[in-house]
């Protein structure tokens, strides 16, 4: 543990690389420790009943003292959401832009964070000084506004975290990137940029906002009956261009979800929205105007769109049902996975008669990242020595690094990471230098890591085959049995019309509770795994079904 141990540069993830979400970075400069982003991710299909996963930050909290600071890009939840179990165990200041830090206020506060937290608000100009290195900011252009790259200064150069970006030729003011910045920036020297690979498959260029804005607004005007547009709740580009568009048709807008209303009202307030103050409605208004005067702008749990509108196609929306006549925008890609939800989404609709507008005619979305040919142009803006593809699954890591060849980086100056790996920068080389601890930490309601593989696994094994409940009251004098074996099945068999193979398991939960109870000592947990492996062996043998045995064992 000599002096020497925090000595140079090190990058780490400890998450964001090989998934898409909970996107959270490490940059170590000597004793110092920088951490670029806090987010979370939306759960995997396998993880039942699970609301949410963030990053695990074990080796942050062994390190706590070393940290400087969390520095956020911008306001969208897979960079920031998980910031209330962070500052439980971080006190560390946050540093973000005047919306950023607006978001996750509101969202600290939808979260029930009562902890203390020091937020300093930053922008595009600000400047920042602490003991190992300096840090600054550069504008980029998002979905969201005020979204910014961090630029660590060291004595060895310039480590850049280039956050979520793209390059659209027409974006208006608030959204414009800072180009000329970021050139002088890599004319100054960049030792590494981390660069955001969510798009890295997709050739081209991203197609520009001004086309959506146009064929959203084309499309109010040729519809005839309500519009219903679903879109991700922190995508305030695509929520301003309905806005617009409700204006030009002459329409009113409705907005439905708990985080679309938070992230829409936040962003009003402090002026990143701009709409007329009769155009918004509440949604239990919508009944006092004929059909062709309402929009409804809506998103669901989490900010995700297609669910909420599964619900209202289904008629099991709380607010609003889906009706002949309506058309539907979905303004919004599917998340991971999501493309069969989408699919069934889009059927049901038509089933009740909506009319679901399609990208064939109307180009309603756009994705917020940057595709190849921007990858290679933020590469050739900042030409740096070492090159760390970020943000996405493996297989988009490994598309951006094949862009980054194609930019001139030479192959064996970039590293595709895992999460946990040390990279160290050390003179002309890069390499791998260790592993931390990472992985998952899985949110189930109120609860925090309490969920783990094992309970994940009995819930995987309960939604397959289901479980069987053996309740035996037994004497408690001799150990015979007083009531029972009664069996409860749950998702595996439906007892009435199987009574027989019930009561062969019955009697073999007599048999062995008989045996046990002449046993001395009388032993419970011998009794309870007997029982299991018995039931178990027999109900495979009759249904090639493996439920999960509960024995419950009482005494009277």
């Amino acid at each position: 543990m000599g002096k020497d141990k925090h000595n140079g540069i090190k990058v780490i993830s400890l998450g964001g690389q090989g998934e898409l979400g909970k996107n959270m970075y490490v940059v170590e400069v000597n004793e110092d420790i920088y951490l670029l982003d806090a987010g979370l991710m939306l759960p995997e299909e396998e993880m039942l009943g699970i609301d949410a996963v963030i990053p695990d930050i074990s080796y942050l909290i062994d390190n706590k003292e070393r940290i400087q600071g969390i520095f956020i890009t911008h306001g969208h939840e897979d960079h920031m959401g998980a910031l209330a179990y962070v500052l439980k165990f971080l006190p560390v200041p946050v540093y973000g832009t005047k919306l950023t830090l607006a978001l996750i206020k509101t969202k600290l506060k939808e979260d029930g964070f009562n902890g203390r937290a020091t937020f300093t608000e930053i922008d595009s100009d600000s400047l920042l000084s602490f003991p190992q290195a300096a840090v600054s900011f550069f504008r980029t252009n998002h979905s969201i506004p005020d979204s910014v790259g961090v630029v660590i200064h060291t004595r060895d150069g310039a480590i850049v975290y280039t956050g979520d970006f793209k390059f659209d030729q027409a974006a208006s003011d608030l959204y414009k990137p800072e180009i000329g910045k970021m050139a002088s920036i890599g004319e100054e020297g960049v030792l590494c940029l981390l660069s955001d690979s969510t798009g890295a498959e997709r050739p081209g260029y991203t197609p520009s906002e001004a086309i959506v804005a146009k064929d959203i607004t084309e499309a109010f005007l040729a519809a005839s009956g309500r519009i219903v547009v679903a879109c991700f709740a922190s995508n305030i580009n695509r929520i301003q261009h309905v806005f617009n568009a409700a204006a030009a048709s002459r329409r009113k807008v409705a907005v439905v979800g708990k985080s679309l209303q938070r992230v829409y009202e936040t962003a009003l307030n402090l002026g990143y929205l701009k709409a007329e103050e009769e155009l918004i409605i509440p949604i239990n208004e919508i009944s006092q105007y004929d059909d062709r005067e309402i929009v409804v702008l809506s998103t669901g749990h989490q900010g995700e769109p297609i669910a909420a509108l599964q619900k209202m196609a289904k008629q099991t929306h709380k607010q609003v049902t889906i009706k002949k006549g309506d058309t539907v925008l979905i303004s919004a890609s599917p998340l991971q996975g999501g493309e069969l939800i989408l699919s069934k989404t889009v059927d049901l609709l038509y089933r009740v008669g909506a009319e679901v507008v399609s990208s064939n005619k109307y180009k309603v979305h756009v994705t917020g990242h940057g595709s190849q040919e921007e990858l290679k142009m933020m590469i050739n803006l900042m030409n740096p020595k070492f090159f760390i593809p970020v943000h996405g699954e493996y297989r988009q890591l490994y598309a951006h690094q094949k862009v980054g060849i194609a930019a001139g980086i030479k192959r064996e100056n970039i590293v595709i990471a895992e999460k946990g790996d040390v990279i160290e920068l050390k003179g002309n080389k890069i390499g791998l230098a260790g592993k931390v601890p990472s992985g998952n930490i899985l949110i189930d309601g109120s609860g925090v890591g309490d969920v783990g593989n094992i309970v994940l696994r009995d819930r995987r094994l309960l939604s397959q085959d289901g479980i069987l409940i053996v309740v035996v009251t037994l004497n408690r004098q001799d150990k015979s049995i007083a009531a029972g074996p009664e069996i409860i099945s749950r998702g595996f068999v439906y007892v009435r019309e199987s009574e027989k193979m019930i009561a062969e398991a019955t009697e073999i939960v007599s048999e062995i509770v008989k045996k046990n109870g002449s046993r001395q000592p009388f032993d419970w947990s011998t009794l309870k795994q007997e029982m299991r492996d018995a039931l178990n062996q027999f109900f495979y043998e009759k249904t090639k079904r493996r439920p999960m045995i509960l024995p419950i064992i009482m005494e009277y």
